[in-house]
C-alpha cells in the first residue's frame, strides 16, 4: 500500500469538517493499526497516526469506517461548550488569580485544585464510552452518505474493531470496544440486544 495514495483517499472520505483539522501521518514504528491523542485545547491541528504496513491488512470498508469513527472522534472533543465544569475550570482560575494578587497561598492553591478536578472531568467525559459510541453513531451517519448502508456500515466497523484486536496482537478486546461492539451489533440487525441507556448518557 502506497501511504500517499491511501492518505488521499482516505481525505476524500472524511466529512469537510475533518478535512479542516485532522492530519493523517504515517508512523510505521507504532504497535497499533490507528491511532490519535486527546487533542489539547490550545492545539488546533489534530494529528491521526496510521501505521500502513498494519492498516493494509483491513479491507476498504473496515477502513473507511475505523476513519470516519477516529475523525468523528476527534472534532467531536469540546474543551470549551457552557456547562458546569467548564464554569468550574474558569471560577477556579479567576479566583486562583485573586488569590495570587493577594498573596494567599491557601486560596491559591484551593482555586488551582478545584480547576484541576474540573478539568480532569472534562477530559474523562472527552475519553468516555459515551464519546465513543457517539463517535459509531457519526460515523455511520457519515458512511450513509458515501454509499453504505446503516446496517453495512455498522457492520463494516464491528469488524474492523476485532480485526484490529488481532492485527496488534492482543489477547481480547477493552471494556469500551466490548460496549461499542454490541451497540454495533444492534445497529447491525445481528443481535436484539443493543447497550443500556446509561453507556449512552
Amino acid at each position: 500500500m502506497e501511504p500517499k495514495a491511501e492518505i488521499r483517499r482516505l481525505l476524500n472520505v472524511m466529512p469537510a469538517s475533518g478535512r479542516m483539522t485532522v492530519k493523517i501521518t504515517s508512523k510505521p514504528e507504532q504497535t497499533r493499526v490507528i491511532d490519535a491523542s486527546l487533542p489539547l485545547p490550545w492545539n488546533r491541528e489534530r494529528p491521526i497516526y496510521i501505521n500502513f504496513d498494519l492498516w493494509q491488512r483491513l479491507t476498504k470498508p473496515q477502513r473507511d469506517l475505523l476513519m470516519l469513527q477516529m475523525v468523528n472522534w476527534l472534532t467531536g472533543v469540546r474543551w470549551f461548550k457552557p456547562d458546569i465544569y467548564q464554569g468550574v475550570v474558569l471560577a477556579g482560575l479567576f479566583g486562583g488569580l485573586v488569590e495570587l494578587t493577594q498573596a494567599d497561598a491557601v486560596g491559591v492553591a484551593v482555586a488551582g485544585g478545584l480547576s484541576a478536578i474540573a478539568g480532569f472531568r472534562i477530559w474523562r467525559t472527552n475519553k468516555s464510552q459515551e464519546a465513543e459510541l457517539n463517535a459509531d453513531t457519526a460515523a455511520i451517519r457519515v458512511a450513509q452518505r458515501r454509499g453504505y448502508s446503516e446496517a453495512e456500515a455498522a457492520e463494516y466497523l464491528l469488524s474492523a474493531i476485532e480485526t484490529v484486536g488481532k492485527i496488534e496482537g492482543r489477547t481480547g478486546l477493552n471494556f469500551n470496544e466490548l460496549i461499542r461492539c454490541q451497540n454495533l451489533r444492534a445497529l447491525a440487525g445481528l443481535s436484539p440486544v443493543g447497550v443500556p441507556d446509561s453507556y449512552k448518557k
